[in-house]
């Protein structure tokens, strides 16, 4: 089993905004802890933790990954996540594992809209949260700023423990409030050394200190008192008060540094062990009785039952697939079995791994609070958990995050076409919020996302992974068409050519019904005018003209048809000849009953902020859509409206641009509604010239 306990574990997930050096700070972290014997980077190929070639390629990650340190006699399990949006499911998944959040903020940036957005995902799961702020070397860089702004946006008690010496070019450390030194850094391996506070910050630094030493005293009432009669706390109930204040979620530290160039990183990997909760500081864990339904808990205690959950899986055409899990209670060793309830399956441990990016070390076994990574299972996925079969308990997965936008996808090569199923299949294995379908309809496979740099990513990966090349087009909009008026008309089928003939009479009335109505056949034939047996004939005629209508060759619906006369034949009649009949009496009746087209609506809610509420109005009204109503949600505000689906096949980067990369949106079906006749012409128009093309 592991050298180490459950009480010197911490899991931390590092999230922020895209561009703010989280990566940067995973790496800097393994090189200062002496696990790495270079600074890794992306730029050159050499980063541990973006290790995927189209992380390389973009120079962003676009997966999380997972990688360890020993630090001070603890064990940090580290998960690098992504920033960008498009990728966002990843980065919920790592902070439901997590045992605490390491949110990175860019010292000119501050508080950017990502942050915001993975700031609210560690309030749903309660996690404690350590602040630090990057690149204080850069051009602009203001640490106070960067503060003030963490305070007004997302976090009231973000309280600064170290100040930096300097900004820009001239930044040269940092300051230890706890410790009241000056830390300077050997940037070749991270190395620390502590001197005297510059004279020139003794006032500043004694400010901070002040403020620190009253934000920490306000985490315990027995510590309140004793400042509020000394006006002093000992360094030994700081540190308590600042393990209680971060614990409780309370309080926020706030660190400083330069990742890039290893400053502020040892202070860092000390800060984590000494404030942020362990497995058993976060305490028991609920699920559910997977037989009862019955809400049931685990402790983080090896003598405790078996229970893990699945927060990543990672499909590889060569190595297999590799499933990424947290212990939550129990232990685990290679060759054991586990029981999965998502499934209602048994299976057996390969070998388990700890990562380090994309290389594994081999593990004796896992312990609670232990992340590790284990190969070939045959059924376990992202979002199961692992239990013990005698004892099992289950964990709620993490919903996917609906798709926001679609695009066809086209094999290169003829041929392909189940290539590509089985390809796709094997992505939303690993990324719950990419999910696929085949339109009946358009007969078109549509592949929806996050984006479109999450589609065109999962579009190389394909590729490279399982030799599939696709193209990507937009999706066609699965336009329908209906009747405004009403008629009676005859459907007849005579053919006379030598031998038996055919013959099929049939008189139908044609009527619209209301809009969602679909189809509805009356059978109102009396006295025998047409057998029995032929009425599912000419049915079937009707249902099969439907499928193309008369103005551009998309689906009828919310029609009623009423069969009621007809005459036949005793030796020439035959089902196929009422089927013909029925289905030429439909599509010439169609025609006198003022057929229109009709397109798919959707309900859209739009998340932005105030500031830019006219703007999205203002586009929202240009693409035919209407607000239906608004609602505030923290800072922004929440438009609730609908618009027809084709002017927001290509809407997510259209708000992006106008919000700033601030704006976010959900969308799915209503209802459809006519097309305006100016639309309606040009669709009908294009939809004739496809076919004429197509021959």
């Amino acid at each position: 089993m592991a050298k180490y306990d459950s009480k010197s574990i911490r899991n931390i997930a590092i999230v922020g905004h895209g561009g703010t050096g989280k990566t940067s700070i995973a790496e800097s972290m393994l090189f200062v802890a002496g696990k790495t014997d270079r600074l890794g980077r992306v730029d050159d190929g050499t980063s541990t933790m973006d290790w995927e070639p189209e992380e390389q390629k973009r120079r962003i990650s676009i997966s999380a990954s997972a990688a360890f340190v020993d630090w001070d006699k603890h064990r940090i399990n580290i998960l690098d996540t992504p920033g960008d949006a498009n990728f966002a499911m990843d980065t919920r998944s790592c902070l439901r594992v997590a045992d605490s959040a390491l949110v990175v903020i860019d010292a000119v940036g501050g508080v950017e809209f990502q942050t915001e957005k993975v700031w609210e995902a560690a309030d749903e799961y309660t996690l404690p949260r350590l602040i630090f702020i990057n690149k204080m070397d850069r051009e602009r860089a203001d640490f106070a700023k960067a503060v003030e702004s963490i305070r007004k946006t997302i976090g009231k008690k973000a309280t600064p423990l170290y100040i930096p010496m300097g900004a820009e070019d001239k930044f040269k450390g940092i300051i230890d409030l706890m410790q009241m030194k000056a830390l300077s850094f050997d940037e070749a391996r991270g190395k620390v050394k502590a001197g005297d506070i510059p004279a020139e910050m003794a006032d500043e630094a004694r400010r901070y200190r002040e403020a620190m030493t009253e934000d920490i005293a306000e985490c315990d009432e027995a510590l309140m008192d004793k400042y509020l009669e000394s006006g002093e706390l000992t360094a030994e109930e700081l540190k308590t008060g600042l393990r209680k204040g971060v614990v409780s979620g309370s309080l926020f530290p706030v660190v400083c540094g330069i990742a890039g160039r290893n400053i502020g990183i040892a202070p860092l990997l000390d800060l984590i062990v000494a404030a942020a909760p362990s497995p058993l500081d976060r305490g028991d864990v609920r699920g559910k009785n997977p037989a009862t339904g019955a809400e049931e808990s685990r402790s983080p205690d090896e003598k405790a039952p078996f229970s893990a959950f699945v927060f990543k899986t990672i499909s590889d055409p060569f190595a297999g697939r590799l499933t990424l899990f947290r212990v939550y209670s129990g232990t685990a060793s290679s060759d054991g079995t586990f029981f999965n309830p998502t499934r209602k399956t048994t299976e057996r441990f390969g070998n388990i791994f700890h990562l380090d990016g994309k290389n594994q070390r081999p593990s004796e076994g896992v312990i609670p609070g232990d992340i590790a990574a284990v190969s070939k299972l045959k059924e376990t996925f992202t979002g199961d958990t692992m239990t013990d079969e005698k004892s099992p308990i289950q964990y709620e997965k993490v919903q996917p995050m609906p798709a926001i936008i679609s695009f066809a996808v086209q094999p290169k090569s003829k041929g392909d076409e189940e290539k590509i199923m089985s390809g796709l299949n094997r992505l939303v294995e690993e990324d719950p919020t990419l999910n696929f379908k085949r339109d009946e309809q358009t007969r078109e496979i549509i592949l929806s996302g996050m984006g479109q740099v999450h589609i065109e990513i999962a579009v190389e990966k394909m590729k490279r992974k399982f030799g599939v090349d696709v193209t990507l087009t937009t999706p066609k909009v699965p336009y329908k068409e209906t009747i405004k008026g009403k008629t009676t008309v005859q459907g007849r089928y005579k053919k006379q050519s030598g031998g038996r003939g055919q013959f099929g009479d049939t008189w139908l009335e044609i009527e619209p019904l209301p809009r969602g109505g679909g189809f509805e056949f009356v059978d109102k034939i009396v006295g025998g005018a047409i057998p029995r047996n032929f009425i599912p004939a000419v049915e079937k005629g009707i249902v099969e003209a439907m499928q193309e209508g008369v103005l551009a060759g998309y689906p009828v619906v919310d029609v009623r048809v009423s069969l009621f006369d007809g005459s036949f034949h005793t030796v020439d009649s035959s089902e196929m000849a009422f089927k013909i009949a029925g289905s030429m009496g439909f599509k010439k009746g169609v025609e006198q009953c003022n057929p229109t087209l009709l397109e798919p609506i959707v309900n859209i809610d739009i998340e932005i902020p105030d500031e830019y509420m006219g703007d999205v109005i203002g586009d929202l009204n240009s693409r035919r859509g209407r607000v239906i109503g608004m609602e505030p949600k923290g800072h922004n505000q929440i438009i609730k409206g609908q618009v027809p689906l084709a002017e927001i096949l290509r809407y997510a980067p259209d708000l992006r641009s106008i919000t700033s990369g601030r704006g976010t949106f959900t969308y799915a079906h209503s209802h459809y509604e006519e097309v305006p006749p100016m639309i309606a012409e040009k669709v009908i128009a294009a939809a004739r010239k496809e076919k004429e093309e197509k021959g």
